[in-house]
């Protein structure tokens, strides 16, 4: 079985396959926010020195902890960042220098890759130089050879969509921290397959928003996620070019297995198939590869445009259906079935008559491994809301623990929107074999899937983080939004969480 070789009081919640890893919490470390979130969001490590680096967007810092021989994380440092910009979105370490992405006071203004270095002299970590990225850097990581830093620009609009910046990707070279910017002009007159383009007067390169980057082995190839546009682009690193992009389709959810709960309102754990479809909408993505071919996997979390200029979220049950493609429409816009999903207004009236012929999700719910070109070999359909009801089965009231952000307060609160919400995922090697560690932001889970096959990965078990009795009086962790696998050695693996709801850090050990 799965099983979870923890401290006194520390609890795994479900097996799912017969093989075995042990999974140990070592350390927590707990920001004071006074009550705010996103305090922890996204860390890097750098193994070379033991720290720990971590984004504060409330309070718009950068803490830098130290891992210590016992595995414990202390402070060692802050970084005020508040003269650089509105706030980190992100972090990334290689040979020693930290890069932070912030974004400007204004959001649709260029931001900031600020670059710090270690001085052994003060002991401390100081400023080593500042790059102009484009507008809301919102991830950025280096390439695994360190040659060239590599930054996603979002270009989200303002908020009365009256600015509307391009999205791109700043690529450095970090051996002069020269900028080029990879831009989408090219694909302006380009039919686009799947690729959602529907930002009022936007154009491609406005629309196009990169959300999260993973480069590939040999550090010449890296892939973005776009994540409103439900599209994966392709990036020649060298060249700092876009040299494609490949929308990602629609989940069947009239198929058994691709099955959700769409209703919070059912007073029932209600996986079943539904005529819908679901756009995927990854957040985080990962690589690894199998022989000579390189997979790419994504977090299908989900996210929909929602400003006060423009927003196209929607509920199911305040949509014209047409009487053709539904002709149930009055059944299944009950708030007990579809009524109150989440869904979009910017798609699904095919034939321009006003009605909606085709229903949307927003999220996936799942995971996907898809090949180089962005052609989908597997996807995880409806495991992590089943795993999660199984979970649960045995409570008092499992409502109150499945698809809750506020497990033992809320029933099912999250069913009518994304569910559990895949934000994260991280590849790691163990014992020889390759696993994804996939963090659910909303349910606080971490599924755990071996990838021998990309077609069939294996899952071998999740973690409910918020279950787990928190380590010398700090709490659970809630909300994981950053995953870090660092391999120790080839039978030891540690992952690093960063949890935006508890502000906590925490390192997990995992061996097999």
């Amino acid at each position: 079985m799965f099983r979870l070789s923890l401290l006194a009081g520390l609890a795994l919640s479900l097996p799912l396959t017969a093989n075995a890893l042990n999974v140990t919490k070592l350390s927590t470390y707990t920001e004071e926010c006074g009550g705010e979130e996103s305090c922890s969001e996204i860390a890097a490590f750098d193994e070379a020195s033991s720290r720990v680096f971590v984004t504060n967007a409330a309070e718009n810092e950068l803490r830098i902890l130290s891992l210590d021989g016992n595995t414990m994380l202390q402070e060692f440092q802050v970084i005020d960042l508040s003269v650089y910009g509105g706030g980190p979105n992100s972090v990334a370490v290689s040979n020693g220098i930290v890069a932070v992405a912030v974004e400007a006071e204004t959001k649709t203004d260029n931001g900031s890759v600020v670059l710090f270095e270690y001085d052994t002299n003060l002991s401390t970590y100081i400023e080593f130089d500042v790059i102009t990225a484009g507008a809301l850097p919102d991830m950025l990581t280096f390439t695994p050879d360190g040659n060239y830093l590599l930054v996603a620009n979002e270009g989200e609009p303002n908020d009365d969509y009256s600015t509307d910046p391009e999205g791109s990707v700043t690529v450095i070279d970090t051996s002069t921290w020269t900028p080029s910017t990879a831009n989408f002009h090219v694909f302006e007159e380009v039919k686009l397959k799947d690729v959602r383009i529907f930002g009022p007067g936007a154009s491609v390169s406005q629309d196009l928003e990169p959300e999260y980057i993973t480069v590939s082995a040999d550090s010449s190839t890296a892939w973005v996620s776009l994540q409103e546009n439900n599209a994966l682009a392709k990036l020649d690193i060298t060249s700092a070019t876009i040299t494609d992009i490949y929308g990602l389709g629609y989940k069947v959810h009239h198929q058994k297995r691709n099955g959700f709960d769409a209703s919070d309102k059912d007073d029932a754990i209600n996986i079943q198939s539904w005529p819908i479809f679901g756009m995927y909408l990854p957040d985080a993505i990962a690589n690894y590869q199998r022989d000579d071919a390189t997979f790419i996997i994504t977090a299908n979390e989900g996210d929909t445009r929602d400003y006060d200029g423009y927003s196209e979220e929607a509920r199911i049950k305040d949509l014209t259906l047409d009487p053709k493609a539904f002709p149930n429409a009055e059944e299944l816009q009950k708030n007990e079935n579809l009524g109150r999903l989440l869904t979009t207004k910017s798609q699904g009236d095919i034939d321009g008559d006003g009605d909606v012929d085709q229903l949307f999700s927003v999220g996936g719910r799942s995971f996907s491994i898809w090949n180089a070109n962005g052609n989908q070999v597997y996807d995880s359909g409806s495991e992590f809301e089943r795993a999660q009801a199984q979970s649960v089965a045995s409570k008092a009231n499992p409502l109150l623990y499945f698809n809750s952000d506020e497990p033992g307060v809320e029933e099912e609160n999250r069913s009518d929107a994304k569910g559990p919400e895949p934000e994260s995922v991280v590849v790691g090697e163990l014992a020889g074999d390759t696993y994804a560690f996939i963090g659910t932001e909303r349910t606080s889970d971490i599924f755990i899937y071996k990838l021998s096959n990309p077609s069939k990965p294996e899952a071998v078990g999740f973690l409910d983080l918020d279950m787990i009795a928190a380590i010398d009086g700090e709490p659970a962790d809630v909300g994981p939004e950053g995953l870090i696998y660092i391999e120790r050695d080839a039978n030891i693996g540690w992952l690093l969480v960063t949890n935006e709801i508890s502000n906590t850090i925490s390192l997990y050990e995992i061996t097999p």
